[in-house]
Order: structure tokens, then C-alpha cells, then sequence
């Protein structure tokens, strides 16, 4: 039986290069790209299901996702 898992993913655009990087915060250290929006997004779905079949391959516990986060971009002056 196949569990669904929600996740945050953050695409961080490469304005000298072109696509998009992509992070997990709930799940560090995934790291992924994508020359589109849609890429990325695949790209990360990936990962993620990767990522999660190795922790309960090794009987690791499986981050849940914080479902009441928000991403918000604040101007700070120092």
C-alpha cells in the first residue's frame, strides 16, 4: 500500500543560467534542477520519493510536512 506524502518545495530561479533549483525544507539536503517550471517540479517529485524510500528502507522515520507553514519574502535593512 502506497502512503501520500505532502511537501513544500521551494524553486529558487537561476537568473544567469536559466531553470530553476529546487529545495526541499522539510527533507534537507535534496537538491534538484529543472529548465522549467513543470521540470523542476517533476524533478523534485522525484527525489522526494527516492529520498523517502531509502529512510524506510533503513526503518528511518519519515518527515512529516509542517502543513501550516508559509513561505513569505520580508525587506530587511541592516
Amino acid at each position: 500500500m502506497t502512503k501520500e506524502y505532502r511537501y513544500m518545495i521551494i524553486l529558487h530561479p537561476d537568473l544567469e543560467e536559466g531553470g530553476y533549483t529546487v529545495t526541499v525544507p522539510s527533507l534537507p539536503g535534496i537538491v534538484t534542477e529543472g529548465e522549467t517550471i513543470e521540470e523542476a517540479i517533476s524533478m523534485a517529485k522525484e527525489a522526494i520519493a527516492l529520498h523517502i524510500e531509502g529512510l524506510i528502507s533503513h526503518g528511518l522515520a519519515v518527515p512529516e510536512e509542517d502543513t501550516n507553514a508559509q513561505a513569505l519574502i520580508v525587506d530587511v535593512a541592516a
